[in-house]
């Protein structure tokens, strides 16, 4: 609808680290707005910053200045708990590595985070997104009984799994080789167009970018470029 609001929306956001030099400006002053539903890929050379705008925007990291909202929500002062509590159902996130629970089976890694956000028959949910992942078979092996294409299907239904308003994906094809990237790729695309949510994608690859809808540049901590993208 076109009265809706952003998905995602970030006014004049500026993030600064201490460091043993001094202050570091990683994020100097972003204004972006994400509508409900788009895909947006978020390019830039390695330090320009991209994965802390992605941090700030899913509520990882506060903002040193402006305003963040996601879904709806005002997160910029938001405490820990409660941004923990704000992401549960609405937010989901893949990494670049996995961060799967070694001591869980793959069915327990996507079951438990639901289980814990009071989602009811957390594992009937659990085993149809790991099915939806083509991992249907795979349920009830470990991580280190998977190869890295397969624990990142893993994140990928456990990113899902909650009905996530929006999407959030730190460079997921980083640790996987071509093959296996484009495969996962594949069904990154895919579980946002089931799933109806907005897709953040933070990539360095051009051909992974020009997937989405949008392409937006930065660099230096800030927005150089903002495209959209020939369907």
């Amino acid at each position: 609808m076109q009265n809706s609001p952003p998905a995602i929306n970030l006014e004049d956001v500026r993030l600064t680290l201490n460091s043993v030099a001094g202050p570091v400006n990683i994020l100097n002053g972003v204004s972006l707005a994400i509508p409900a539903g788009q895909t947006v890929a978020l390019l830039g050379p390695s330090g320009s910053g991209k994965s802390s705008l992605l941090m700030v925007a899913a509520g990882l990291e506060t903002a040193t200045g402006g305003r963040v909202t996601v879904a709806g929500t005002d997160i910029t002062r938001m405490g820990e708990d409660n941004l923990a509590r704000f992401r549960r159902g609405r937010v989901g996130i893949v990494f670049q590595s996995f961060h799967l629970i070694p001591t869980m089976t793959a069915l327990e890694n996507v079951a438990v985070p639901l289980e814990l956000n009071g989602v009811d028959s957390a594992f009937d949910r659990a085993r149809e997104e790991l099915t939806a992942v083509g991992l249907g078979a795979r349920t009830d092996h470990y991580p280190g009984q998977l190869s890295g294409g397969e624990q990142q299907r893993v994140a990928l239904a456990r990113a899902i799994a909650p009905r996530p308003a929006v999407l959030f994906a730190d460079e997921p094809t980083g640790n996987l080789d071509g093959a296996t990237g484009r495969e996962i790729s594949d069904l990154l695309f895919a579980l946002h167009t089931r799933a109806q949510a907005t897709l953040f994608l933070v990539t360095h690859e051009e051909a992974l970018a020009r997937r989405c809808q949008r392409i937006v540049r930065l660099n230096d901590g800030r927005i150089v470029a903002d495209e959209s993208v020939a369907a």
